[in-house]
């Protein structure tokens, strides 16, 4: 099982804690990360791009000459897919869904994989607790100085802690969430994870 270090607040350790070999000791799958990763994205595409096709371009009511005796190639609108200016034909149509999604057995391995490789590269950190009297960001600054994260961090914690996830609202590079709501692709896009004991814990027994 592996075995990290316990930190508190303030940067002092703590001791250490086993963690579930099952959630943070496996060896990662990085195609099946891949794929969730994709999934992941796909769902956050808005789906709203358009164009205009012939029936929404402004225009061209009127017939631009007559069908016959011109020596022209008959036309029935300057707006027709041809013209310069006209719609556009099979273009991307607005509310256009891309979510899908991949076997649970398959996300639950990719998520697996991206905290065991957390961990392996020693980029997760264990602190034993995670609270504040109020919301203060100065306050959370300095618990990552004193735990040395100076790259973008997902903070973890077991139940949600307004205090906590308010005083990171103006940090860009910060993101707080619960173990209930962790995912491949947050988990992927952080350098950092900073996982309170009781998550870390948590998350051993629900994962498994």
């Amino acid at each position: 099982m592996p075995e990290v270090k316990v930190f508190n607040q303030d940067g002092s350790e703590a001791g250490s804690i086993q963690l579930e070999d099952a959630v943070f000791g496996i060896e990662p799958n990085e195609h099946v990360v891949h794929e969730v990763v994709v999934m992941q994205r796909a769902a956050k595409r808005q789906g709203t791009h358009a164009v205009k096709n012939r029936s929404k371009v402004s225009g061209g009511g009127r017939k631009p000459w007559r069908q016959k005796g011109t020596g022209r190639a008959r036309q029935g609108s300057i707006r027709a897919p041809q013209w310069v200016g006209g719609g556009v034909v099979f273009g991307p149509t607005p509310e256009k869904n891309y979510k899908y999604k991949l076997p649970k057995k398959v996300r639950r391995l990719a998520l697996k994989s991206v905290l065991s490789s957390k961990v392996k590269n020693d980029d997760m950190i264990v602190v034993s607790e995670l609270s504040f009297e109020k919301p203060k960001t100065k306050e959370l600054v300095n618990v990552l100085q004193g735990l040395n994260v100076a790259d973008k961090a997902l903070i973890v914690t077991a139940e949600k802690q307004d205090n906590v996830v308010l005083s990171a609202n103006n940090l860009q590079d910060v993101k707080v969430i619960t173990v209930n709501e962790v995912n491949v692709l947050d988990v992927v896009s952080h350098d950092k994870l900073i996982m309170t004991k009781d998550a870390a814990v948590k998350a051993g027994e629900v994962f498994a």
